[in-house]
C-alpha cells in the first residue's frame, strides 16, 4: 500500500532501533518483521492492534485499520464473543488461528492470516 501523494511520513518507525518503513508493503515483506498477536478492541474492530515482533527484540503496534484492505469477503454484522459459537480466539493474544464463527470478528482473523503469508 503506496502512501497519499506528498506524504513523506512513514509507514512505522521501530522504536527500539530506528528500523524505518515507507510502506506497508516494505513493513510487510521485511523478512525481520513477525506477527506475534492480536488485541482486540470490541467497540471498533478497526482499532484493534496487530502487535509484530521486529528482529532487534522491539514489538510493534499497529492499528487493524492499517490492513483491513487486505480482506475481500464478507464482513458478519453480529459479534458472537463468548457464545457457544465463539472458539475464543480474539479472547487471546496470541493465538493467530483463524476463525470458523459467522462473528463480526472474524474478518479481522482472516486479515492475520493474509499477514502470515
Amino acid at each position: 500500500m503506496d502512501k497519499p501523494y506528498g506524504d513523506d511520513s512513514p509507514f512505522k518507525t521501530c522504536t527500539v532501533c530506528g528500523a524505518t518503513w515507507r510502506t506497508r508493503d516494505d513493513f510487510l515483506d521485511d523478512p525481520d518483521i513477525f506477527i506475534v498477536g492480536y488485541q482486540p478492541h470490541f467497540k471498533a474492530l478497526t482499532e484493534g492492534l496487530f502487535l509484530f515482533n521486529h528482529s532487534c527484540g522491539g514489538t510493534l503496534s499497529i492499528k487493524a485499520v492499517k490492513f483491513t484492505d487486505l480482506y475481500k469477503g464478507q464482513v458478519f454484522q453480529k459479534r458472537l464473543t463468548e457464545t457457544e459459537e465463539c472458539p475464543g480466539h480474539c479472547l487471546h493474544e496470541r493465538n493467530l488461528n483463524p476463525c470458523p464463527a459467522k462473528c463480526e470478528c472474524a474478518f479481522v482473523r482472516e486479515v492475520l492470516q493474509v499477514i502470515k503469508k
